[in-house]
């Protein structure tokens, strides 16, 4: 489906600038109009010019990158409260495609820009997520080098568990919308794999499958042991201990 082929929708986001909405790169969309895109649909192509930014209202993105042999890579996937497109770049560097339903507004690079030169404590916010996404792609870089498939799966699992909660999900749960394929493709690993890997962590108690797109976190502390990242988690509890008395 063409990236051009999606539709408006009504705007049902109105009011007056907040202290709460400054934090966020969202507000700078909050004018614009809601459109929507269903599952399959592209929003731009890997190449394409960069002429715009998408703020994520519903749903969630995969994005992917095209080998020269014709092989699909997904190097990340983006849900509700995600500014995708964001690039210093003349053209965009991936592709975006659908999961499921979604609901964003678009605003021009251009307009962006000028909305920065307004709200000029929103530059450091666009700066961070850049460098959020160097790190994101160090931390890919060393997944898919050094890491077991238990050690992968467990990673991304932890990663989509902060991310769901910290755009106020329920705790412990981790949303899948995307097909296990999908996570493959993403932790380089066959989607017999994944399974396999799923079943095994269950088995362990470390999660439980509740249905085909959502995994409940039964030890988050010991699935962060699994991900090699159990020390930062073993201070992250002293000091919130420590906060506690």
């Amino acid at each position: 489906m063409l990236a051009n082929n999606l539709h408006l929708v009504p705007n049902i986001i109105d009011g007056a600038v907040t202290a709460s909405d400054a934090v966020s790169l969202g507000i700078i969309f909050k004018k614009q109009p809601l459109e929507r895109a269903t599952a399959g649909q592209i929003l731009f192509f890997e190449g394409d010019a960069a002429k715009h930014l998408f703020s994520i209202v519903e749903g969630n993105l995969r994005i992917c990158r095209l080998l020269s042999d014709g092989r699909r890579v997904i190097t990340g996937f983006l849900k509700n409260g995600d500014v995708v497109g964001v690039s210093f770049k003349s053209r965009y560097l991936y592709s975006a495609e659908v999961i499921d339903e979604v609901v964003f507004q678009r605003m021009t690079k251009r307009s962006f820009e000028e909305e920065l030169t307004v709200l000029p404590q929103l530059r450091s916010l666009v700066l961070s997520r850049l460098r959020d996404e160097v790190a994101a792609a160090q931390d890919q870089m060393v997944l898919l080098s050094c890491k077991s498939a238990e050690e992968r799966l467990a990673s991304f699992l932890l990663k989509q568990l902060r991310h769901g909660e910290a755009q106020g999900g329920p705790r412990g749960m981790v949303s899948l919308p995307m097909t296990r394929h999908d996570i493959g493709d993403y932790l380089g690993l066959t989607t017999e794999t994944v399974s396999r890997t799923v079943t095994k962590l269950s088995g362990r108690r470390l999660i439980a499958v509740c249905g085909r797109n959502a995994i409940q976190v039964l030890n988050e502390t010991a699935l962060a042991h699994q991900a090699g990242e159990g020390e930062d988690y073993d201070d992250l509890g002293k000091a919130v201990g420590q906060y506690r008395h």
